[in-house]
């Protein structure tokens, strides 16, 4: 590290020693992350050295061990398992001000809902005993607080934790904004779900899980609606024991810029598009040569993740991400889960099915999920047979209806969207009730007009359906 660097970090260490509002663990593991930074560890990848992997490490879905019929075996496989939820995003992009966990996304029921059915369903079934972890962070913890104790009553046994509170970084004084007078929560960051691993460490819990016979984590974000428990994976770990498996599917032009899974210098290893050189990029967003991308649907070992944390082994690739506070520029350094794959031994992934991978990160994707191309039960969303197209339809929605509560407000009812390519809508547009949606829609009401699209109507591969033509209900 250049001298200059050294008095910055030393600078920075004394800054941060008078920070009371956070642990000794969290001011190391801030202090820490920052002297990797700026040592410079190495982002790029050699591209020459990069190998497309076996079926050996991304195995097939359909290649997995297979399953035992016997209900006992099955319950004591379920009772090695925990949920693990990444609850510590705020629904800020959808216009909702609190964990975007809480979102309704299907009959009134929530994320976190549908999660907790599942898992009531699940252990009701084989008689075990999964339980529920969700790592908040301080942005989500207390009304994460509030909104578990309606859950009191449940069948399952719910814990939750916080990821680790880090000051955000004043970029021309390298000091903690805390400590330049921002002491709300503008100051502060959560440093990315790589941060899962020693805060589940830190909090007790991961000791608390060994001790109760515990030794699989399966890990997702919370508002993935695919992300549920699958034995086929449990078990194909348990018998081969692989320390860590990230689930994989394969790439569509939407998902150009999702982390892959490459064989480098002997091991797995994720490929992110920021570790990419420049001049390689638009091959990285190529689905011909990289087929596949990360899920961030991760099932890792409860012992592995101890061993590697208490060795303080798991130096993942830093994502720096530079923001602006009230004027001031800012840096946060982060890390993401799936990055850790490298560090763990026997480590997989697992090319399973687009139907694990079901986020809702808008309105249009909250569009999908409440439509009648997916069915709701014991928790679980799944796709509707009739559906023939194995893609889901490209939906491309205004910004008057960003956020939940406008998108809500504009739709009577959810149009019928089995048989829709595509849609975009534009402009100030209403929809009526039973609006069957068909092929390529185009939706664009005129500049200061609103256009009300009628109950029943049906449109189908329509271009520029404008008001004044709308009038009664019908095929269009």
């Amino acid at each position: 590290m250049a001298s200059s660097d050294a008095e910055k970090l030393n600078n920075l260490k004394s800054a941060v020693s008078n920070l009371s509002q956070i642990s000794d663990n969290e001011k190391s593991g801030f202090i820490n992350l920052v002297s990797r930074y700026l040592s410079g560890e190495a982002q790029h990848v050699d591209w020459s050295k990069i190998q497309t992997p076996t079926d050996k490490i991304v195995v097939p879905y359909d290649r997995l061990s297979p399953l035992t019929e016997d209900a006992a075996q099955t319950k004591a496989l379920l009772d090695k398992l925990v949920v693990l939820k990444l609850n510590g995003g705020l629904g800020t992009t959808m216009g909702c001000t609190g964990p975007k966990s809480v979102i309704e996304v299907r009959n009134g029921l929530t994320f976190l809902d549908l999660i907790v059915i599942q898992l009531e369903s699940l252990n009701k079934k084989y008689g075990c005993n999964v339980p529920l972890l969700l790592m908040n962070s301080f942005n989500t913890h207390e009304d994460t607080q509030k909104i578990v104790e309606k859950y009191a009553g449940s069948k399952i046994e719910i814990h939750t934790f916080n990821q680790s509170q880090y000051p955000r970084l004043v970029v021309d004084e390298f000091l903690p904004l805390p400590s330049k007078g921002e002491t709300g929560k503008d100051g502060w960051y959560p440093p990315g779900h790589g941060d899962v691993f020693p805060s589940l460490m830190n909090s007790g819990k991961l000791e608390a899980l060994l001790s109760q016979g515990k030794e699989y984590v399966f890990i997702a974000n919370s508002d993935n609606l695919g992300a549920v428990v699958d034995l086929k994976i449990l078990n194909h770990l348990i018998q081969n024991k692989n320390e860590y498996c990230m689930e994989v599917t394969p790439k569509t032009l939407a998902d150009v810029k999702g982390g892959t899974l490459i064989s480098y210098n002997g091991k797995v290893q994720l490929l992110e598009i920021a570790q990419v050189p420049d001049e390689h990029v638009n091959e990285f967003k190529s689905i011909d040569k990289f087929k596949i991308f990360n899920t961030n649907n991760l099932w890792v070992n409860l012992n592995a993740i101890k061993r590697l944390v208490q060795a303080d082994a798991l130096k993942m690739e830093i994502i720096p991400n530079p923001k602006e506070v009230n004027g001031v520029k800012v840096l946060q350094l982060e890390t993401a889960a799936g990055a850790a794959i490298k560090f763990f031994d026997n480590a997989i992934g697992a090319n399973v099915p687009r139907s694990r991978f079901l986020p809702v990160k808008a309105s249009s994707d909250l569009l999908l999920v409440q439509s009648d191309l997916y069915t709701e039960t014991d928790g679980y969303v799944i796709r509707n047979p009739a559906r023939t197209d194995p893609a889901n339809p490209t939906i491309e929605l205004g910004p008057e209806f960003k956020k939940v509560g406008d998108f809500l407000k504009r739709f009577k009812s959810i149009p019928s969207i089995i048989e829709l390519d595509s849609l975009k809508v534009s402009g100030d547009v209403w929809f009526g009730s039973s609006v069957v949606l068909k092929g390529k829609v185009v939706v664009a009401a005129k500049a200061g007009e609103k256009l009300e699209i009628p109950d029943g109507a049906v449109i189908q591969n329509m271009v520029n359906f404008i008001s004044k033509e709308v009038h009664a209900a019908g095929d269009i």
